[in-house]
């Protein structure tokens, strides 16, 4: 439970308003230590209380599609997942580094866990569990407690990290006839390999954009009301409302959340037109539904352009609540039971780019803005539209921003993120 309540200080330090670098630094530092030097006992309830802490937000989705009973059993499941998850790759790690130690002859202290060819492979897996993804889901990144530390969060950074832990550990647990030596040349190495990963650069978090061309636009409709027919007038206006005040700010861009107006947009003249007539004096960028030639859904953005529109559809769906990643027996059953029989949307191939102003923008719709495949190609400008009323309130939003932040980081990504139920707010690359 130690292991990972140091691993998720960063989330809950951050949801309070609280980052603070030093602070996450060590604490990350502990974080790994503890994992390191940890047998796959210590890995399974690392596992399990990081899917716990980390995702526990995920059951809250279910009390809008009226199954409440469901949310522990989807705690407790995602828990399970990541507990074995941890725990299998502890018992790889230790079967390969107990076998790599007997051809070594590296001693193993049997009054310690600790096993050098061991830990040097868990810190691999580490390495590498950021491209493995259950189901299809991608949020949990065992480097994401850098992002707001002082070290860098790209894979050298993080490599380096590792090994300042690993030289550290391994100080400590020297025969005592090597300690004098060791204590001086291990230690200088650990701090060779921390000082490689120092990465000072962090990207400023801002509540809009500060030379006033873009418009943010946060709504605040909660689920239960958004797919409610008597309420979709409200809603209609409110958009309307919000394009209005941004033509008046004189703006050039403005920008409205995810299914922000929730209805097949394509099919609806009596909107498309209101819309095209106000792209001649803004551009508009906003969150719909689409409805294909041959009837299938798709989750979309809208870009509105001096009296005519494009659309770019999601690309990299939500696990189970947009498409399900089971065999289609096993997705049809959930989708029934849980999903009222709603049949899965389809992605697009490619994720979608915008021109505006003669600037590219890549295009985002809400869970695929924390996608790595949406930044393969580091665009220097990502749009992202985004619905959190699922999951209101919870600490969704703010490792949602953790992510947007770590790609920020990574890739250099400027990040305009437009909000329903949670704040909206730009990241901004500066360098």
């Amino acid at each position: 439970m130690l292991t990972a309540l140091a691993g998720s200080a960063f989330l809950y330090l951050a949801h309070w308003g609280l980052s603070n670098r030093l602070l996450e630094s060590l604490l990350a530092l502990c974080f790994f230590a503890l994992l390191l030097s940890g047998d796959r006992r210590r890995w399974f309830w690392s596992g399990f209380f990081l899917g716990l802490l980390w995702f526990h937000w995920i059951g809250i989705s279910f009390l809008h599609y009226g199954h409440p009973w469901a949310i522990p059993f989807v705690d407790l499941a995602i828990a399970l997942i990541y507990g074995l998850y941890f725990w299998i790759t502890a018992v790889i790690a230790e079967w390969i580094g107990q076998r790599i130690g007997h051809w070594t002859k590296t001693p193993s202290n049997s009054s310690s866990i600790f096993h050098l060819p061991s830990s040097i492979l868990k810190s691999l897996a580490l390495l590498s569990m950021s491209y493995v993804h259950p189901f299809g889901f991608d949020w949990f990144k065992p480097e994401l407690p850098l992002v707001h530390s002082w070290f860098g969060v790209g894979k050298l950074s993080f490599a380096a990290v590792l090994a300042g832990v690993l030289l550290i550990l391994t100080a400590f647990r020297l025969p005592r006839r090597q300690k004098s030596s060791g204590k001086i040349l291990l230690p200088i190495a650990a701090l060779v390999c921390f000082l490689a990963a120092l990465d000072l650069r962090q990207p400023r978090i801002l509540s809009g954009d500060p030379s006033g061309r873009i418009v943010l636009v946060t709504t605040h409709v909660p689920v239960d009301l958004k797919w409610n027919s008597e309420h979709l007038g409200p809603q209609i206006r409110t958009v309307f409302e919000k394009i209005d005040e941004a033509i008046r700010r004189k703006a050039q861009l403005v920008i409205l959340p995810e299914s922000v107006l929730p209805l097949f947009l394509n099919r609806e003249p009596s909107l498309l037109q209101p819309l095209l007539q106000r792209s001649r004096k803004i551009d508009i960028v906003l969150g719909a539904l689409y409805l294909t030639s041959d009837r299938q859904n798709r989750n979309s953005a809208y870009l509105f352009h001096d009296g005519s529109y494009r659309v770019a559809d999601k690309a990299v769906l939500v696990p189970f609540g947009e498409a399900n990643p089971l065999p289609d027996w096993a997705g049809r059953w959930i989708n029934r039971i849980f999903f009222d029989g709603a049949p899965d949307y389809r992605p697009a191939a490619h994720p979608g780019t915008f021109t505006i102003e003669g600037r590219k923008y890549r295009i985002g719709v809400c869970y695929e803005g924390t996608s790595e495949r949406l930044y393969t190609d580091r665009p220097k400008r990502l749009i992202l539209l985004s619905n959190n009323g699922w999951f209101h309130p919870s600490v969704e939003p703010t490792l949602q921003r953790l992510l947007l932040e770590y790609y920020a980081r990574k890739y250099g990504t400027t990040i305009w993120h437009s909000v329903n139920m949670a704040p909206s707010y730009m990241i901004q690359a500066k360098w």
